[in-house]
């Protein structure tokens, strides 16, 4: 689990062919990396991701193919948010996120109010339908909260903090980024579904 507070921006240095997909070689920047076992998990904009080899300065991971298609911001050379996995112990400063990207959407909208930007996002309808104003949403593993939805699309504020700590400082219109829905919009889903207990 994680929170999306993300700890650092790091880069993707190298993306190897590996056997059903690709190894990513990823320099943490100011990560710390004193506590990481191997096998242990770091979101890597917003995904989940298990560590194969590290060091104090960098770390490895494989990915699949069927998760390179479900995901974006994976490039060589490209910044990356970055976050350890939850300790029963932290701070839950965000909100809580599995790191399991529902999808990915579009910035429609990257504009200056002031200090901060008014970011807007298009995303595909199997993920609009979960979205809600004053809910939580996270975009490339940010934990942010939604001002407003109109349809398949909806805003979120940055605040000159946010900008500075994490990659959405790059965003504009086009740029694909990965979506995670809050964990309660999909239980309350299925809770619906099943109906009343008993039947």
């Amino acid at each position: 689990m994680f929170t999306g507070i993300v700890a650092a921006v790091g880069r993707i240095a190298r993306v190897e062919p590996a056997p059903g997909g690709v190894r990513l070689h990823i320099d943490v920047a100011g990560l710390d990396m004193s506590d990481v076992a191997l096998g242990d998990s770091i979101a890597v904009n917003g995904v989940c991701l298990t560590a194969v080899a590290f060091s104090a300065a960098h770390f490895e991971a494989e990915v699949s193919q069927a998760t390179l298609a479900a995901v974006a911001g994976f490039d060589a050379g490209a910044p990356v948010n970055l976050e350890k996995a939850l300790r029963l112990s932290d701070r839950l400063g965000g909100h809580l996120m599995s790191g399991h990207v529902d999808g990915t959407g579009i910035v429609t909208a990257f504009d200056a109010v002031g200090d901060n930007r008014r970011l807007e996002v298009g995303a595909p309808a199997t993920i609009a339908r979960y979205i809600a104003r004053k809910g939580s949403i996270a975009i490339d593993g940010v934990s942010l909260t939604v001002n407003a939805v109109g349809g398949p699309r909806f805003e979120v504020n940055l605040i000159p903090h946010t900008l500075g700590a994490t990659t959405l400082q790059h965003l504009k219109p086009g740029v694909t980024v990965n979506l995670e829905v809050d964990l309660l919009a999909r239980y309350i889903e299925r809770l619906h579904e099943a109906g009343p207990a008993g039947k």
